[in-house]
């Protein structure tokens, strides 16, 4: 067997927890327990793409915690990890795919946290920005996200 080097080390342990985090995301009935491996897992993931990753694997990892949040309807939590994401996309001038998901992240949390206003706001940066997206799959698969974000209107 391979000896792998510190930042090799790294790196598997990003990808394998990010991947393991999807698991629990997909999971039906999680538990409680099942919840607290999923953040852990999502924090763990960045943690190491902390070591070894560049800022896309950064905003990715923040991106991914976010959501983790954003599904236990943890608004504060979920809040501070899309700006995180969108700040790293537009600091590195990120756009396609990870920009439109950065402002995803954003319109969602501020969703769980009941602001009406920054999720409209942020929701149609969102899809502004998938209009960058270069790839068709990557488009639909962005927008059958997008979509699940619901905006209620005061009319």
């Amino acid at each position: 067997m391979d000896k792998l080097t510190e930042s090799e080390w790294h790196r598997k342990q990003a990808v394998e927890n990010f991947n393991k985090t999807w698991d629990f995301i997909d999971k039906e009935n999680r538990s409680k327990e099942d919840d607290l491996k999923m953040i852990h897992m999502a924090h763990t993931s960045r943690f190491h793409w902390g070591i070894a990753g560049g800022p896309l694997n950064l905003a990715r990892g923040e991106w991914q915690i976010s959501r983790v949040y954003s599904i236990l309807n943890m608004g504060n939590s979920a809040l501070l990890h899309a700006e995180h994401s969108l700040n790293i996309c537009l600091e590195n001038g990120f756009a396609d795919f990870d920009l439109a998901f950065a402002y995803e992240a954003m319109a969602r949390a501020h969703m769980i946290s009941g602001n009406k206003v920054k999720t409209e706001e942020f929701y149609t940066l969102a899809l502004k920005a998938s209009e960058d997206i270069a790839k068709k799959e990557d488009t639909d698969y962005f927008l059958s996200e997008l979509n699940s974000i619901k905006i209620v209107s005061n009319a």
